[in-house]
């Protein structure tokens, strides 16, 4: 807690000329305030003396008015700064966030669930603002108050002051020992509450594949039961935070009763030293006193929840980056796309092995085909080769360059990649397409969309290239969203390929003539064709067969064939019966 509460504060200080002014507006706001009971104190002895000046009256009510009008003007002044800083606070700490986010590694995207990230970046830093704007509001007052009040107390009678500063520690202890069990019961609501947050982003993303298959129960049931565990946890933060009001308010009644008791023993004893109207303001003082503690308890209870929420924030935050690009890295204007794989090993968790002294090169121009059962290691290859991912050990190298001495940059702008998986932003059809090629004219855009096969389909929409379509694509279907995939990299014509099932999603007969249009692309640059459909890859110069993370086969379709080996039997799998 002690290293979130510092980070909040580097916050803090690059608003430190506003809170500045907020001191002095506090100092400002407690003045009036401790000014206005002697005033009250004032107008009662006049009123108990017997000769009753109505004239004098009139003016310290007249001054109480001013007093009171400028209080309140002070604090709406002091509230609009207070917000002005927190939602600077914040404000600095999405932003901060947000660039965070675009340092991480891959894997931690993948090892993290995207709805928690985004309610740590939205919902825990509004909880936040909440306890910190409170803070700002009542904190500053409240310990100015304390203070000033046990001043005036002092100076009006030190044995009241003694006796009110003596129970003072009383409850400081029952709000710290509340406090500290709280916050262990907000970090739990806050926890549950990311993952609700990230259950109802992936039903909402993953809505047809549930109707699909009928899973609309299961998910109902799974909701409920992560909504029972945060109702439970919720409950048990506010009702043990909820006890540090009503805990101190007892210690406060027994400091104001202990005032009347004495004030009204030293006004009536057998030597009176104290005038009603000073007892009137020991009471008020002693009220006064006594109330930032009851504000101050509930600061500190909402600070808890906005503690527990930073520190999740924090946490983010503080993960590591990616390896930033060493100084020297290169970045060579022109790559051939000569590829080599020595003794790669790679494990995306240490206990479960993935891939083990990998070794395979490329040649510039050649056709690559990887196929294999799921989870052998063909996607991960892809990961390496765009260094996504680092070797745990071995080295790969582009024309003899290692791919941790150049630039990610320079290695990503050198590769073209199609996935099964598009990716889509919002904006125009043309927006989409010139994503890697934010200059190409209209006549480039237009003949790269004819050799992918997508100005059909293009030309028929609304309007045509500048139809607006929404986040992932919109109301387009599967196979026209991978089109326009196909279309992107057939606009930048980059010197090395990756297609891992590039044509998953397209028509039979748009597929032959796709496939074409790649084999004409190809030629002349090193390609990588990810493949399931054994059809797709007959062509291809190399077939690599992966299997547990290892290469067990190469060689052209008619060897592997001839084999009659692991090839040769998923071949025979898909066509032969």
């Amino acid at each position: 807690m002690k290293n979130t509460f510092a980070r909040v504060l580097s916050y803090i200080k690059k608003s430190i000329g506003l809170l500045i002014v907020t001191l002095i507006l506090a100092l400002a706001i407690v003045a009036m305030t401790l000014y206005l009971p002697i005033l009250i104190g004032d107008a009662i002895d006049l009123c108990i003396d017997g000769n009753v000046d109505l004239d004098a009256i009139v003016n310290l009510l007249i001054k109480a008015a001013a007093v009171v009008g400028l209080t309140a003007l002070l604090q709406w002044i002091m509230s609009i700064i207070n917000n002005n800083i927190t939602y600077r606070i914040v404000r600095d700490i999405r932003r901060d966030a947000i660039r965070k986010i675009q340092k991480l590694p891959l894997s931690y995207i993948d090892s993290h669930q995207t709805g928690e990230t985004v309610n740590r970046v939205i919902s825990d830093v509004d909880t936040f603002s909440d306890g910190l704007l409170m803070g700002f509001t009542q904190f500053f007052t409240g310990i100015i108050t304390i203070i000033g009040t046990l001043v005036v107390l002092f100076i009006i009678d030190w044995r009241i002051a003694l006796f009110v500063a003596a129970l003072t520690p009383l409850s400081l202890f029952v709000a710290k020992f509340i406090a500290e069990h709280t916050h262990d019961f907000f970090l739990a609501q806050s926890k549950t509450k990311a993952e609700q947050t990230a259950f109802v982003n992936e039903t909402v993303s993953e809505q047809k594949v549930s109707i699909a298959f009928s899973h609309g129960d299961e998910n109902i049931e799974k909701f409920e039961e992560i909504n029972n565990r945060l109702s439970k946890a919720a409950l048990k933060a506010t009702f043990y935070s909820s006890l540090t009001n009503p805990s101190t308010r007892v210690v406060n009644n027994l400091v104001y009763f202990g005032v009347a008791l004495l004030g009204g023993f030293f006004c009536i004893g057998v030597a009176p030293s104290m005038t009603i109207g000073n007892l009137a303001v020991c009471l008020r003082y002693a009220n006064q006193y006594t109330k930032p503690f009851n504000e101050i308890s509930g600061v500190i209870t909402e600070l808890q929840n906005a503690l527990a929420c930073a520190s999740r924030i924090f946490e983010l935050l503080d993960a590591k980056e990616i390896e930033p690009d060493h100084e020297d890295a290169a970045a060579p204007d022109k790559i051939n796309g000569n590829i080599v794989f020595k003794d790669v090993c790679f494990s995306y968790t240490p206990e479960k092995k993935l891939i083990e002294n990998f070794n395979f090169s490329a040649d510039h121009g050649q056709r690559i085909a990887i196929v294999g059962p799921t989870g052998c290691g063909k996607t991960t290859l892809i990961n390496l080769l765009m260094r996504f991912y680092n070797p745990t050990s071995g080295e790969i190298t582009i024309d003899s360059i290692s791919t941790r001495n150049l630039k990610r940059a320079t290695l990503r702008k050198n590769f073209g990649m199609v996935l099964q998986d598009t990716w889509l932003r919002e904006g125009t059809i043309r927006d989409n397409i010139t994503m890697g090629k934010p200059d190409a004219t209209d006549e480039e855009v237009i003949t790269a969309a004819k050799a992918a096969h997508a100005h059909g389909f293009i030309k028929n929409l609304p309007n045509g290239y500048d139809t607006y379509i929404g986040e992932d694509g919109g109301a387009l279907s599967a196979g026209q969203k991978q089109l326009l995939c196909i279309t992107r990299i057939m606009l930048c014509l980059p010197p090395m390929l990756i297609l891992d099932e590039a044509t998953s999603s397209i028509d039979t007969r748009t597929e032959m003539r796709i496939q074409n249009a790649f084999a004409t692309l190809m030629k002349g640059r090193t390609s990588f064709i990810v493949a399931h459909r054994l059809s797709t890859i007959r062509e291809a110069d190399v077939i690599l067969v992966m299997k547990d993370g290892n290469i067990i086969e190469q060689g052209s379709h008619s060897e592997l064939l001839n084999k009659g080996g692991f090839y040769a039997e998923l071949w025979n799998a898909q066509f032969v019966n």
